[in-house]
């Protein structure tokens, strides 16, 4: 059964992370399926707008860790190849987001046009804590939105934040009321239909496109020190305690 549901719309996509009972931590087959619809949307003159929400009261608690303990061939990592396809889409994406938004689930809403956060979402980036780095441009973008204070706090000290902080940071668009963050991302896509496709499209591939060579060069370090850390005793031991604890 798919972890990932598809809905069409009058003004586009609508992609759902349905996998609650691991609240929605997001695996290789997932973000497969994820990469898929993004490019249909690419290729899809008249799309308007892609909201990405989770199901079962959370975002995500990001990426499935079975995963980083499989050999890696590939070039990319699964979650690397859908954050490339999202920074390249012309068409305008919305996050709404409610509960946890953990590790892939904050790096990605860098990568949306609109964010919706439920008042009681709380997010996190806990990348150091587990050994690892910054990935998904984290590294570039996450200063230019929320500022170098605000980047060391949740980059480097790993301190979650709620979606007040987010939003007066300029993470998030706005603050929804809980359980309200997909009703208002809706709202919002449904006012993006109303406006000239292709105009809606480039305009936002002129806003984005100064930035697009130096993410993709972004993109390509984080990986490489993303992979590296990956096989550290650092990351290993992180990723034991975890599952001990997950085993308890």
């Amino acid at each position: 059964m798919s972890m990932i549901e598809i809905t069409q719309c009058r003004y586009g996509i609508e992609i759902l992370i349905d996998r609650p009972q691991q609240r929605n931590a997001i695996n290789a087959a997932m973000y497969s399926e994820m990469k898929a619809a993004l490019l249909a949307v690419a290729a899809d003159p008249e799309c308007r707008a892609v909201i990405i929400s989770g199901a079962g009261g959370h975002f995500t608690a990001g990426n499935d860790l079975r995963d980083f303990q499989a050999p890696r061939d590939e070039k990319d990592s699964p979650a690397l190849a859908v954050l490339r396809v999202l920074a390249d889409l012309d068409v305008p994406v919305i996050a709404a987001v409610e509960g946890q938004a953990v590790g892939i689930g904050v790096t990605l809403l860098q990568h949306c046009d609109f964010v919706y956060a439920g008042e009681t979402a709380r997010l996190r980036m806990p990348f150091v804590a587990l050994g690892l780095c910054p990935e998904g441009g984290s590294s570039l973008l996450m200063t230019q939105i929320v500022g170098s204070r605000n980047a060391a706090r949740w980059l480097l000290a790993g301190e979650p934040f709620d979606a007040r902080q987010a939003c007066e940071a300029g993470l998030v668009t706005a603050v929804s009321a809980a359980g309200q963050a997909l009703a208002d991302a809706r709202t919002q896509a449904a006012a993006l239909a109303e406006l000239p496709a292709a105009a809606l499209r480039l305009t936002k591939r002129m806003l984005k496109q100064p930035q697009r060579e130096a993410l993709g060069r972004a993109f390509d370090t984080e990986r490489d020190n993303f992979r590296v850390r990956l096989q550290s005793a650092e990351a290993q031991e992180a990723f034991r305690r975890f599952f001990e604890r997950k085993k308890g």
